[in-house]
């Protein structure tokens, strides 16, 4: 665990101690088999929702905890570094709450937020199809209007909680228009036609099931249309530009827990004579590592701070997602080497950090993706805003 964290309150100081009770009693105990097993913990979800875990950043009103999301992303971060893939999931529930929540109406936030943010509804995420991945304007899933509801059709693809899901937040194109053409809507599961594939066979995350969703002739009521017809590209990048914080988050949770791991094995490991922590060469391996965290680490709480703040925050939390995953795969990558052939073996468990962090880079947009992005905001960058750290 990092040796200091910069808290806003006291009630923040206290959520942090509460996750890491519940991640040392509730999840540590039942990660290695879980993940041996491809085994989803969905109890573990409603454990996280009842003691508030879900609704950190979301409004009181709504059901939330009304908590800055420099907050939110630390509990994030303690998650993953005990269970990466609770942690994901965690993250994929706060994107398919963040239309409804954001762009819902008074009546549709009153009516389901509550039950998503407590942990009795886990949520679904249905943007990624299998030929629009990075590119979600060019989805093909339809929603044909036909009186008081639509009528979809169409595949959604790499959607974690898929088949497991209570309800999915579901993007889906409403006319050929590739800008304003698509429109967001919350289906409910078991709606008729609404179908999982079998979980994806993943090379990491087993604890969390990911799959294809296919919809066919599900029909949906105009009320479950979360803001106005054509406007679910809009909704799509605002939840992503969220949900990119998130797994920067957890990236670097899951860093720290590889890293802690390496520690440990480097105090107690010995050889010629003294622990391996001690030879120069490794312990340079170690701060690298260290260094590396708390980059991260900065990184995405300065863009969470940004966002608390009300500022634009789109190139930030792409520059978080890039630097905390690719951080994360090079950390993971020497906690193997530092435990050596142990580090290979399915008896420690940074094997499977390393193997968890390589989606990470894919994820909520590639790598590639987020450098586009990047890219693109400093060719139209005009000086940025100055603002007053504690003004309204």
């Amino acid at each position: 665990m990092p040796a200091t964290r910069a808290l806003p309150t006291e009630e923040a100081v206290e959520l942090i101690q509460l996750t890491r009770t519940l991640a040392a009693k509730e999840l540590a105990p039942r990660v290695a088999d879980a993940e041996a097993d491809g085994a989803f913990p969905r109890d573990v979800f409603r454990t996280l929702g009842r003691s508030g875990l879900l609704g950190l950043p979301f409004a009181e009103e709504d059901g939330g905890a009304d908590q800055p999301y420099e907050v939110y992303l630390q509990v994030l971060e303690e998650v993953a570094a005990v269970w990466s893939s609770v942690a994901v999931g965690i993250s994929v529930h706060a994107l398919s709450c963040f239309p409804l929540a954001r762009f819902g109406t008074e009546e549709q936030r009153r009516r389901w937020l509550p039950d998503m943010l407590g942990g009795e509804l886990l949520g679904a995420y249905c943007l990624s199809e299998p030929h629009a991945g990075s590119d979600p304007a060019a989805m093909l899933t339809s929603a044909v209007r036909d009186g008081d509801e639509y009528v979809l059709n169409g595949t959604k693809a790499w959607t974690t909680h898929g088949g497991y899901a209570d309800f999915y937040t579901v993007m889906a194109r409403t006319s050929d228009d590739r800008a304003h053409g698509i429109s967001c809507f919350l289906i409910p599961a078991g709606t008729p036609g609404l179908s999982a594939d079998p979980p994806e066979r993943k090379m990491g995350l087993t604890g969390s099931a990911t799959a294809t969703m296919r919809l066919e002739n599900v029909r949906v009521p105009v009320e479950r249309r979360i803001g106005q017809e054509g406007q679910g590209l809009k909704i799509a990048l605002a939840s992503l530009d969220c949900g990119r914080l998130g797994i920067s988050a957890v990236a670097t949770g899951l860093a720290q827990g590889a890293l802690d791991h390496a520690v440990r094995y480097a105090r107690e490991r010995e050889t010629f004579g003294k622990p391996i922590i001690e030879h120069q060469g490794l312990a340079f391996v170690l701060a690298d590592m260290g260094a590396a965290i708390e980059s991260a680490r900065a990184t995405a709480l300065s863009a969470a701070r940004l966002k608390d703040l009300g500022l634009p925050f789109t190139r930030e939390a792409s520059i978080a997602k890039l630097v905390a995953t690719d951080n994360a795969m090079k950390v993971t990558t020497d906690a193997v080497q530092v435990l050596g052939g142990y580090g290979y073996t399915r008896d420690f468990p940074v094997e499977r950090y390393m193997r968890e962090a390589k989606v990470m880079q894919i994820f909520e947009g590639t790598n590639q993706i987020q450098r586009m992005i990047i890219s693109r905001a400093l060719d139209r960058d005009e000086g940025g805003v100055l603002t007053v750290l504690g003004k309204e």
